[in-house]
């Protein structure tokens, strides 16, 4: 007769392995029984937190960190200039416009604030016609990948009737006389297979003030339905640009028409052999990013009239640093490179000649770029771990650079530094680290230590400004970001290098950084905590799982832990192309069987402290990641440290989160990490 627990296990065949899946149930998410075991953890939860009571300290500490403002960078529009502010502890940005940046009252364009009373409402996409007149933008609700477009007069401030749903990431592309735009979408719910939901993504034209039933197809596949859509309009209003792309795959197709044709996609690039992306034209010359025989990234022009790709001129070729983004503006490229894991800005000629380098401090990293013709000048923000966003205007008739918007809130840099250093991983490549500190910090092995990682996507993990972690910097703790493979650090070659049977090169990446911490001095495993999220959670599992006994405490946020399943749910298939397919490939199931977290979790072992959190509304990596791992994890914990899943009520992946969620979540991850590195003694 089995028992309760047996006949709940599920099993699979995996090309003639077994597996056993005890915790199946807990995918039905809103079965009773689900509900039921949620609320047994949250309760959990809060009791283990309640029962500290240096939390509400940190708290405070957190509030008062998170409260100065922050400005996003800033776009001329018409007359006015746009930029996004949070006055500080405001739980989403306004969007304000003004004149001048100087003006002290500027007007409220959209405050999200008001749209919902939880604040759980984020503007998350802004896109103006060429007249400045008319504003497409994008709302997404509870952290959800999906939006709403809505359309409003600027100059009458009303609101168009309609509102465009099933989108996610969509562009906004407007014509030049501004009666509608380019934008993709997914079919409507219940219109295809659940599962098909984020497929069969479709190109359409919107013509304002119409329903969104009347918008014209103007591209799909119906024979690959993985296929995404996104859509350009050229800067001289000739040509509508169409790219192409599978999942998160670093590749892509380019096509484009003339803008007033009817007829077929003219192709530039479709091999599906590299990235493309449209910078900009001059007349027929449409200049190119790719990394097509180039990993780091190169500008490449393409005369449209001969477009083949033997007539391909590179202009500005692969250089050491990688190409991050760029932007067009008359006869200047401004080209943001990463070199080292330290971002700079280089001008350049439309001919490929160097203009010369932007005087940006040292190590930062540059989180956006905008251009303005008319103007002739480029804004610039930018940030790194001891400071906040900082937002710089640079002027092309002048050549000078100056701050327009300074952050307050910075850490002392006569008190505090970031270092680099460089540490051998398993296969004696050396691999990049920042660490932030004190700078009168005495080593004495026993300094607490909050080591990050992500190592995947082609995401790189560049010098960030965090209030929660500056509080723990304050609090005589290092910081400790690990730039491993599988990232973008390094170029498209540093990112194949962690993916598919690669995989486990980024754990021993990651591992290995923790030995450099505690072999040069810095630190012990009594006081060393992990944390990452998404890919990152999968990595401090995995990690945790392999060397329980090198940590002291994980915290791994909204994870990715069912390598075996997650293809099935949202948009996990796209993820494919990453790390492999254990159902369809053999060796794939061989690989991802041996690092995935809830499939290497060993009963009676002793575990760090460790704190699983994930979103009730997480529509990217779903919750089941997090419940199950953390089922599974409970039930073969040996030792007296706790092992708690926090599951936020109405909050997705992180997307458009509030401040007021976010400090709730960050106090309850610093009070588990605290307590954990002993820090509250």
């Amino acid at each position: 007769m089995k028992t309760e627990k047996e006949a709940r296990i599920v099993t699979d065949n995996y090309h003639g392995t077994i597996v056993e899946d005890p915790f199946r149930w807990l995918e039905e998410d809103g079965s009773p029984e689900t509900k039921q075991w949620d609320e047994q953890q949250t309760a959990k939860t809060q009791e283990y937190f309640n029962a500290i009571p240096e939390r509400k300290e940190i708290g405070r500490k957190l509030s008062q960190h998170w409260n100065y403002e922050k400005y996003f960078v800033p776009q001329k529009e018409g007359d006015y200039y746009y930029f996004q502010k949070n006055d500080g502890l405001q739980n989403q940005p306004v969007f304000y416009r003004a004149k001048t940046l100087t003006d002290p009252s500027p007007e409220v364009v959209i405050d999200p604030n008001k749209l919902n009373a939880d604040g759980t409402t984020a503007l998350t996409n802004i896109s103006f016609n060429k007249d400045g007149n008319l504003l497409a933008y994008a709302l997404s609700e509870n952290g959800s990948d999906w939006q709403e477009i809505r359309i409003r007069n600027m100059e009458t401030h009303a609101e168009y009737p309609e509102t465009i749903t099933r989108c996610k990431f969509s562009s906004l592309a407007w014509v030049e006389d501004g009666t509608g735009f380019y934008y993709s979408r997914y079919p409507d719910a219940g219109s295809v297979n659940p599962v098909d939901e984020s497929n069969y993504n479709r190109l359409y034209f919107h013509v304002v003030g119409t329903d969104q039933t009347e918008d014209k197809l103007i591209h799909e596949s119906l024979d690959d339905k993985e296929l995404a859509f996104g859509a350009v309009v050229s800067d001289d209003y000739k040509y509508l640009i169409l790219q192409s792309w599978r999942g998160t795959a670093n590749k892509s197709q380019l096509y484009y028409r003339p803008i007033d044709s009817e007829d077929g996609f003219i192709p530039l690039a479709d091999a599906d052999d590299a990235y493309y992306s449209f910078i900009g034209n001059k007349g027929p010359i449409f200049y190119i990013y790719t990394n097509k025989d180039a990993a780091n990234g190169k500008i490449s022009a393409i005369d449209i009239s001969k477009p083949e790709g033997e007539n391909w001129t590179d202009v500005i070729p692969e250089q050491e640093g990688v190409m991050s983004f760029t932007k067009l503006i008359d006869e200047q490229f401004a080209n943001v490179y990463l070199q080292d894991v330290k971002d700079h800005v280089q001008l350049y000629t439309l001919s490929g000649d160097v203009i010369g380098k932007l005087d940006l401090p040292e190590v930062i990293t540059v989180t956006n770029v905008s251009v303005n013709k008319e103007q002739q000048e480029m804004f610039i923000s930018y940030t790194s771990y001891l400071s906040p966003t900082t937002v710089a205007r640079y002027d092309f008739n002048t050549k000078s650079l100056e701050t327009v918007f300074s952050p307050e809130g910075a850490l002392d840099r006569s008190v505090y530094e970031t270092k680099q250093v460089f540490y051998p991983s398993s296969d004696g490549t050396e691999v990049p680290m920042f660490i932030t500190h004190r700078k009168d910090l005495q080593l004495t092995r026993d300094t607490p230590v909050l080591l990050y990682g992500y190592g995947g996507f082609n995401i790189s993990m560049t010098p960030a400004y965090s209030a929660s972690n500056a509080m723990f910097i304050e609090d005589g703790g290092i910081y400790a970001v690990a730039n491993i493979r599988g990232g973008g650090e390094y170029g498209e070659d540093w990112h194949q290098a962690g993916t598919f049977e690669r995989k486990q090169q980024v754990f021993d990446d990651f591992i290995a950084s923790a030995e450099w911490l505690i072999g040069n001095g810095y630190t012990n495993p009594s006081k060393l905590a992990i944390m990452g999220g998404s890919n990152g959670g999968l990595l401090v599992a995995a990690c945790m799982n392999q060397r329980p006994d090198l940590f002291r405490v994980i915290i791994c946020q909204v994870p990715v832990t069912d390598m075996l399943r997650y293809q099935h749910f949202t948009v996990g298939r796209f993820w494919t192309s990453e790390f492999g397919n254990a159902e369809t490939d053999a060796e794939h199931f061989k690989t991802i069987y041996a690092y995935s977290p809830i499939h290497n979790i060993k009963d009676g072992q002793l575990y760090p402290a460790t704190l699983i959190t994930t979103g009730d509304t997480d529509d990217r990596v779903v919750p089941l990641h997090s419940k199950k791992y953390a089922a599974a994890l409970q039930e073969a914990q040996a030792g007296d440290a706790p092992i708690l899943l926090r599951i936020e009520k109405d909050a997705g992946h992180g997307l458009g989160k509030p401040t007021v969620k976010l400090i709730e979540e960050h106090t309850d991850i610093y009070t588990f990490l605290y307590e954990g590195l002993g820090m509250f003694s």
